[in-house]
């Protein structure tokens, strides 16, 4: 029996390790805390933190795995890049890696090869370019982001000094804050080309910076999604992406669009279900599959179309969790509690209550429905 490692004990990976399970793999998973989902639910734990590089070389040595799969998270990805010298499969080199997942590098790479990005501003307090937004280069999930607007000039050193402590490398970018809808784009490769593709559009309702609420877009427009296919495939090439998933998040406005992030591991909060719902792609076997070096045919998978709305239940403030009232009646395609009443939930982008996938039938109750949870009025929190 082929012997797999998932580096990732997150519960949004849980969908990997169930796959890898029941196609008759022995998996096992690491990570650093115990408590995590897979952790303690997965026979074959291995406490481990895996952005210990030569901890990880020395793991794969010992316990000789045929395979390797990233989990959800950038670190995950970033653990598994750094072992392609002990030939695992359908991963990018680390300095590949790098360049993607890097704000700062990515940006650089992005403007020598024509890419749509946003513009980085090197003097901030000698241009005319506002707002401005303040990242760390490699963080996520929204932290230690900030907003500064031409009359909040004074705060843009506070702004700079929190996107660096968010960073494990001390650094920020601040670029230009393009202003429009988020989308993500979300595609498997294979020889150069697009073998599936998903436009899925994201909003962040208790944090502006992190997506809680998202669904699948069937009828995005054609000419803006051939500009963003051609600026991804573009990357793809120059970089000689490996095939696989390639997950990208874009501004659009108009005519125009931005690259915002890219990343090459499965995303976060069950995306995987939220397009399986959707349309009935076969997203965790199509991600797994060059990490096991296989082929997926997507071609062979017919298409459904299900209005599910996806959202992350969180707060804008540290709060007791307790219980959720619901305000209107609702199709719950799933529910997954990620606390428990009595707990103190921190802050979105650190604490979670639940996530939600309501499906609706028709066109104009879905419509009604996203209304509802943008503007928080679908549930209250007790």
């Amino acid at each position: 029996m082929p012997k797999v490692l998932l580096v990732d004990t997150n519960f949004s990976s849980t969908p990997i390790h169930d796959y890898l399970l029941q196609s008759g793999y022995d998996v096992y998973v690491c990570g650093g805390n115990p408590l995590d989902s897979l952790a303690k639910s997965c026979k074959n734990y291995i406490n481990i933190d895996y952005s210990d590089t030569e901890a990880m070389h020395a793991l794969v040595k010992t316990m000789k795995f045929d395979f390797v799969v990233p989990g959800c998270n950038d670190r995950s990805y970033r653990a598994c890049a750094n072992l392609v010298g002990d030939m695992y499969f359908g991963l990018d080199s680390a300095e590949t890696e790098q360049i993607i997942n890097n704000k700062e590098l990515f940006r650089a790479f992005a403007l020598e090869h024509g890419l749509s990005v946003p513009r980085v501003v090197a003097s901030p307090l000698t241009q005319d370019i506002w707002p401005l937004i303040v990242k760390p280069v490699d963080a996520y999930s929204g932290r230690g982001m900030s907003i500064i607007s031409t009359s909040e000039q004074h705060k843009l050193q506070n702004a700079i000094t929190k996107a660096e402590t968010f960073s494990n490398t001390n650094t920020c970018i601040i670029e230009e804050f393009v202003q429009g809808q988020l989308y993500s784009h979300s595609a498997f490769l294979r020889n150069g080309d697009f073998q599936a593709e998903f436009i899925v559009e994201e909003h962040g309702t208790a944090n502006p910076f992190v997506v809680d609420t998202s669904w699948v877009v069937h009828d995005f427009p054609e000419k803006m999604l051939e500009k963003v296919r051609a600026d991804i495939l573009r990357m793809a090439k120059e970089l000689r992406l490996t095939d696989g998933l390639i997950h990208t998040q874009f501004i659009a406005n108009d005519s125009s669009f931005w690259l915002i992030e890219v990343t090459r591991r499965c995303p976060g909060d069950l995306y995987s279900k939220l397009i399986e719902s959707s349309t009935g792609f076969k997203y965790i076997e199509a991600y797994v599959a060059p990490f096991l070096n296989q082929n997926f045919f997507a071609d062979k998978q017919k298409h459904q179309y299900v209005n599910i709305l996806r959202h992350t239940i969180s707060q804008s403030e540290e709060k007791i969790f307790n219980s959720i009232q619901f305000n209107t009646q609702l199709r719950i395609n799933a529910y997954i509690p990620l606390c428990m009443p009595g707990d103190r939930v921190k802050a979105s982008p650190f604490g979670r209550i639940g996530l939600l996938f309501a499906q609706v039938s028709e066109q104009q109750a879905f419509l009604a429905l996203q209304q509802k949870v943008l503007s928080r009025d679908i549930y209250t929190l007790h």
